[in-house]
């Protein structure tokens, strides 16, 4: 990724985590953090991860309501910043912060195990 898509990707991120917070008031949208923005070299696309606190109901509805809400974030995002063309956007979910909890919990069971 170049310095330039790099410096996109994060300002990126950071927005998108104050329209989260203070633009969208979609009830359906739960506690929902940024964790990584991509953006393809090209600045034509950008991948946000997401992660929501909640069971997998709670997750289905909250990545329904942003992409219900992609057009009005791609929006704040363009008047944000300063971009010949704003990306479009492309939601995921991050799975490494339950990847990485589901480890810390193998671990302890075999530490546990030993003792």
């Amino acid at each position: 990724m170049s310095v330039r898509a790099k410096r996109v990707a994060e300002q990126i991120k950071v927005e998108m985590g104050d329209i989260l917070t203070n633009v969208l008031k979609d009830p359906n949208i739960g506690f929902v953090t940024v964790t990584d923005v991509e953006v393809t070299r090209g600045l034509q696309e950008a991948t946000v991860y997401f992660s929501v606190y909640g069971n997998d109901a709670e997750k289905e509805k909250s990545f329904k309501g942003l992409e219900r809400a992609k057009g009005l974030v791609r929006s704040e995002i363009g008047k944000r910043i300063r971009l010949r063309k704003v990306p479009e956007l492309h939601f995921e979910f991050d799975y490494s912060i339950e990847y990485g909890n589901r480890i810390e919990t193998l671990l302890k069971q075999v530490k546990a195990e030993d003792e």
